[in-house]
C-alpha cells in the first residue's frame, strides 16, 4: 500500500477531487435523502471506488475523464430526481434523455430540480476534478497503478452480492443499489436465468388461487344487508398507517396521527387492518376494487384501459352488476376525466353517469392544479347525494378525491402547522372526510346506505414496513351492531366487489374473484401485490415471498401480509423463484388477445371547448391515452380524426406529444396541421418498437378558441410484419400514414 500512496502523492489534489465526485458526494447524498442501508453504502463504495481508480489511471487523458465524470454526475443526479418524482429507478433506455438537450434544459430549468444542492455539489466537484486533470495532463500517463488496488471494489461487489442473497430486504431497491450497479446486477441475473433454463420450466402455471371466488366462509349477518344504496369513498394515496386502529393492530415505528377524525370514524365501523393494495396508480386500484380482478402486476397497460377493447369483461364489474339489478350507478371525481381515460373506462365498468371537475358548481376553497380541493369536493358530493336520494331508484356512487396527489392541496394554515405539503394535505383531507361522514350521519344517509371508505393506492411511508401495499377498508352499514369492530384476516381490493354483492345477497358472476369481507374464514388465502418494484405473495400459511426485479426472492415468516416485522426465512432461486413471476404474467394477460394485437379507442365524440393556451401536458390533455405498454417487436399505429364544430377563421393549433415515463419523445410525433372549419385533421402515425416501451403516453393539447370534436383517437399495436424504414427517416405513405420508422429513442 505504501508504494501506491507514494505514486498518488503528486496528483493528490486531483485524487481528492475525483474521490469527492465518485464516492464522497454519493455517500453523503444517500444519508441525507434517507436511503441509508448497509448494502447501499457498499454499492456506492464499490462502483464509485472502481470509477475513482479508473479516473486515477486516466488522469493524464482528460479527453477520456471528461465524458466519464460528466456521465457519472448526470446519472447520479438524474437517478435521484427520478426516484423522488416517480418512485422508480431509471432503466438503460433512459440514458437517451441525458443526451437530449431539450430534456436536460427543461429538467434543470427554474423549479425543475428538486435537489439543487446535489446538482451544485456534483457540478463543483466535476469542475474541480477536470481542472486538476488538465493541469496534471503533462505529468505523465499515470502508469504503474497497482493491480491489487482493484481487488477492493471487486471484494465489495462480492460482499454486496452475498448480502443480496442472504439478507432480508424491506426497503426499495434504491436503498440497496446505485444506478450502474442495479443495471449490472439485472444483466447478471438475466444471464444466470438464461443459463438455468430461462422460462422454459415446463408444466402448467396454476393461477386459480388468485382467480377463484370464495364465499364459503361463515356470514357475519344472519340475513341480507338492509342498505338500499352503496357509497364507495376512495381517498387518493392514503396508507393504512394513517388510521390509529390500523397502527395499533399492525404495530411498527410509525406513530404520527395525521388523520384523527377518520380514526374516530374507524371506531364506529368495521375496519379491516391487514388490507392489501395490489398496485400503484389510481386507474389500477379502481379496476381491482370495482371489477374483482388483479390489474397488471408490472408496469404494463392498465386493465382498465384494456376494457376499451374488451367490453365483455366490463359487464362483470360491480357497477354493471348493480345496474343490472336496478341501481343507478354514478362516478364522481374532483379532477378532469380525460386523464387515464376515465371518461371512457368508467362507463365500460357500468357507470351510467361519469362526472369530473366540469360537473361542480360550487367553487373550490383553494386553487389546486388537479381540480377540486378536498373540502370543496366533499361539499359538492353532499349536493350530489341529496339529488340521488330524491330519485326513485337505489343508487351506487363511487367518489374519488385528488387533493392528496402530488403537488398536494392544503391551505396556508395547514402548511404552517405541519411544515410539509403532503402531511398538510392529508390533515386537510382528514377534516374534509370527517365533516363529510358527520353530515351523512346527521342527514340519515347511513341508515339506508352501505358506505365503504378506502384508498386507491398508497403513497408510502419510509417508517412503515410494506407501506406501499398497506391499505384500509372501513365499512359502515345499518347493521353495524352485528359486525365486529376489527375484521380479522387478510383482504384486499380484489375482495371489494364480491363483498358488496354478498352484502346485498346478489349473485356474484364468474370472473369476479376474492373473498367477502362479510364472512369469517377458518383458513388463510393466497394474495398478491406489486408495489415499489417488488412482487409479493402471501401463501395463506404463514409465509410471505418477495421478489425484486433481479428475481431475487426472499421468504419471511408472517401470519398476515401487512406486519411490522417478519422473520427472514431464507432465499428462493431457480424454478421456484420463477414460478411467482410466471403466475403474475398469466394474470397480466387475462384481457389481452392471444396473438398480441391490442387496440384502444380513446375518443368519445364529446364536444371539447378549447380554453386558449395549452397548459400542463397531463392535466390539459384532450385524450386519456396514458400508461400504455407497447410490446417489443411490435408496430404501433395512431389514427387521429378531429373536426371543428365552432372555430374562428384562425382555426386551432393542436399539439400531439408522445412520452415514456414522462419523458418527451418528439421524434415519434409530427407537427399537426392547423385545424379549421374547412380542413379537419385526418391522419395516421406509425412507428416500430424494437424494444418494449413502458408507461407510454400520448397527449393531445389544443390552443385556440372554440369547440372541436375528436371523432377518432385509436391506438393499435400488432406484431411487427412490415419492413422497417431504413434509418428511421419519416415519409408520407398513401392514406395519410406518416411512418416514423424504427422509433428508437
Amino acid at each position: 500500500m505504501r508504494p501506491f500512496l507514494h505514486r498518488l502523492r503528486r496528483p493528490a489534489p486531483y485524487a481528492l477531487a475525483a474521490g469527492l465526485l465518485f464516492v464522497a458526494i454519493p455517500l453523503a447524498a444517500r444519508g441525507w435523502l434517507g436511503w441509508s442501508h448497509p448494502l447501499g453504502y457498499l454499492s456506492d463504495l464499490a462502483v464509485g471506488g472502481a470509477l475513482w481508480l479508473l479516473a486515477l489511471r486516466l488522469r493524464s487523458r482528460p479527453w477520456l475523464t471528461l465524458p466519464l465524470m460528466a456521465l457519472w454526475a448526470l446519472m447520479t443526479l438524474g437517478s435521484a430526481e427520478l426516484i423522488r418524482a416517480m418512485g422508480r429507478m431509471a432503466e438503460p433506455a433512459d440514458l437517451a434523455y441525458l443526451l437530449d438537450p431539450q430534456f436536460v434544459a427543461r429538467s434543470a430549468g427554474a423549479g425543475g430540480l428538486s435537489l439543487p444542492w446535489l446538482a451544485a455539489a456534483l457540478a463543483a466537484a466535476l469542475a474541480l476534478a477536470l481542472a486538476l486533470a488538465l493541469a496534471a495532463a503533462w505529468r505523465g500517463s499515470g502508469e504503474g497503478l497497482p493491480r491489487r488496488a482493484w481487488l477492493l471494489p471487486v471484494a465489495l461487489l462480492a460482499i454486496h452480492a452475498a448480502g443480496q442473497h442472504r439478507l432480508p430486504l424491506d426497503s426499495p431497491e434504491w436503498h440497496h443499489f446505485n444506478l450502474p450497479h442495479k443495471w449490472l446486477a439485472a444483466r447478471a441475473s438475466a444471464a444466470a436465468l438464461a443459463l438455468d433454463g430461462g422460462e422454459a420450466d415446463g408444466g402448467a402455471v396454476d393461477i386459480s388461487p388468485f382467480t377463484a371466488l370464495d364465499l364459503g366462509g361463515t356470514p357475519l349477518l344472519a340475513r341480507p344487508g338492509s342498505a338500499r344504496n352503496v357509497l364507495i369513498v376512495t381517498l387518493e394515496g392514503i396508507p393504512g398507517a394513517y388510521l390509529a386502529a390500523s397502527r395499533a393492530a399492525i404495530g411498527g415505528p410509525y406513530r404520527e396521527a395525521l388523520m384523527p377524525r377518520l380514526s374516530q370514524w374507524a371506531e364506529r365501523g368495521m375496519l379491516t387492518t391487514d388490507y392489501v393494495l395490489h398496485h400503484h396508480q389510481t386507474i389500477r386500484g379502481l379496476y381491482s376494487m370495482l371489477c374483482g380482478d388483479y390489474d397488471k402486476l408490472d408496469a404494463g397497460t392498465p386493465k382498465g384501459i384494456e376494457l376499451l377493447s374488451n367490453p365483455g369483461r366490463g359487464e362483470l364489474c360491480l357497477p354493471a352488476q348493480l345496474r343490472r339489478h336496478g341501481f343507478a350507478t354514478h362516478f364522481l371525481q374532483g379532477a378532469g376525466l380525460r386523464f387515464m381515460a376515465k371518461d371512457r373506462v368508467m362507463p365500460r365498468m357500468g357507470f351510467d353517469h361519469t362526472r369530473g371537475l366540469e360537473w361542480f358548481r360550487n367553487p373550490p376553497q383553494l386553487a389546486f392544479s388537479w381540480g377540486m380541493d378536498d373540502k370543496g369536493f366533499f361539499a359538492g358530493a353532499l349536493d350530489y347525494i341529496d339529488t340521488l336520494r330524491a330519485g326513485p331508484s337505489p343508487w351506487m356512487l363511487t367518489l374519488l378525491t385528488v387533493g392528496t396527489h402530488q403537488p398536494y392541496a392544503a391551505p396556508a394554515d395547514y402548511l404552517a402547522r405541519h411544515g410539509d405539503p403532503r402531511k398538510a394535505a392529508v390533515a386537510y383531507l382528514d377534516d374534509a372526510v370527517g365533516h363529510f361522514l358527520d353530515t351523512l350521519d346527521a342527514r340519515g344517509v347511513l341508515d339506508d346506505t352501505l358506505v365503504i371508505v378506502t384508498s386507491d393506492e398508497s403513497h408510502g411511508l419510509d417508517q412503515a414496513r410494506l407501506a406501499s401495499a398497506w391499505g384500509f377498508n372501513l365499512l359502515l352499514a345499518p347493521e353495524q351492531a352485528q359486525l365486529p369492530r376489527r375484521k380479522e384476516g387478510v383482504y384486499g381490493h380484489i375482495d371489494l366487489a364480491a363483498s358488496v354483492l354478498d352484502y346485498l345477497a346478489l349473485p356474484v358472476p364468474a370472473g369476479i374473484a376474492g373473498r367477502s369481507l362479510l364472512r369469517d374464514y377458518g383458513t388463510g388465502r393466497e394474495i398478491l401485490s406489486h408495489t415499489n418494484g417488488r412482487l409479493r405473495r402471501h401463501d395463506g400459511r404463514g409465509t410471505l415471498t418477495e421478489c425484486d426485479a433481479q428475481q431475487h426472492c426472499r421468504r419471511y415468516l408472517s401470519d398476515g401480509f401487512i406486519a411490522a416485522t417478519a422473520a427472514f426465512a431464507g432465499t428462493t432461486s431457480g424454478a421456484g423463484a420463477r414460478q411467482l413471476s410466471r403466475q403474475a404474467e398469466r394474470l397480466n394477460r387475462s384481457l389481452m388477445d392471444s396473438d398480441g394485437t391490442q387496440r384502444f379507442d380513446f375518443a368519445d365524440r364529446t364536444r371539447i371547448h378549447l380554453k386558449g393556451a395549452a397548459g400542463s401536458d397531463w392535466e390539459d390533455s384532450l385524450v386519456g391515452a396514458q400508461y400504455l405498454a407497447l410490446p417489443a417487436g411490435s408496430r404501433t399505429t395512431l389514427t387521429l380524426r378531429i373536426r371543428a364544430l365552432a372555430l374562428g377563421k384562425e382555426g386551432a393549433r393542436l399539439i400531439l406529444k408522445a412520452k415514456e415515463y414522462d419523458r418527451d419523445l418528439p421524434h415519434l410525433t409530427p407537427p399537426l396541421p392547423t385545424l379549421t372549419a374547412r380542413q379537419p385533421i385526418d391522419l395516421q402515425i406509425a412507428f416500430d418498437n424494437p424494444v418494449a416501451r413502458r408507461a407510454f403516453s400520448f397527449h393531445l393539447l389544443g390552443e385556440g378558441r372554440g369547440t372541436i370534436e375528436i371523432t377518432e383517437f385509436s391506438v393499435s399495436s400488432e406484431p411487427l410484419a412490415a419492413p422497417r424504414v431504413a434509418g428511421g427517416r419519416p415519409r408520407i405513405d398513401p392514406g395519410n400514414l406518416l411512418y416514423v420508422g424504427t422509433g428508437l429513442p
